[in-house]
């Protein structure tokens, strides 16, 4: 399972509001780097789209049932270049997602391929659910070890215990 409630995000997505950033969900982390996330059988899939960034600036870091993935978009340093408009983001830029229990976060991986990390989660053995055998039939026998005993000369006993 994945949390990903930010406690912080409607007060983000005010103040950007307020200062006239576009409205986009998660604010200029998520204009970044968009993410997919989904569950596939017994593995979360997560896709980051990295467009433009060196895979050598990617970090992908748990800890303490924290995902951190972090990248970096150099800026283009060209003297002569005169911008007409610039909307690509550059800096470094974070996501973060809390994980639930239930997963194997010893076994987390990351691939790189065409501009989007995939990293995937698997779920944890003891999570995965199982189907219970049902036993039919009688109860087995006692054994002679089994059976409740009987104290020398207590007919009484013996009568209820066998009556």
């Amino acid at each position: 399972m994945v949390l990903t409630f930010d406690p912080f995000r409607e007060f983000d997505r005010l103040a950007d509001r307020m200062l006239g950033v576009p409205a986009v969900a998660g604010g200029a982390a998520a204009v970044a780097m968009p993410m997919d996330l989904y569950r596939s059988g017994d593995h979360f899939v997560l896709h980051c789209d990295l467009a433009g960034i060196d895979p050598g600036s990617v970090s992908v870091d748990v800890d303490n049932r924290v995902l951190t993935i972090r990248a970096e978009r150099s800026a283009r340093t060209d003297a002569d270049v005169q911008w007409l408009r610039r909307e690509r983001v550059t800096g470094t830029f974070e996501r973060r997602l809390t994980l639930g229990d239930g997963l194997d976060l010893a076994n987390v991986d990351a691939t790189w391929q065409d501009g989007v990390l995939t990293v995937t989660i698997p779920v944890a053995e003891a999570a995965k659910p199982r189907r219970i055998e049902i036993n039919t039939g009688r109860a087995p026998a006692l054994t002679e070890a089994e059976k409740p005993a009987t104290i020398d000369g207590d007919t009484a006993s013996q009568k209820s215990l066998t009556s």
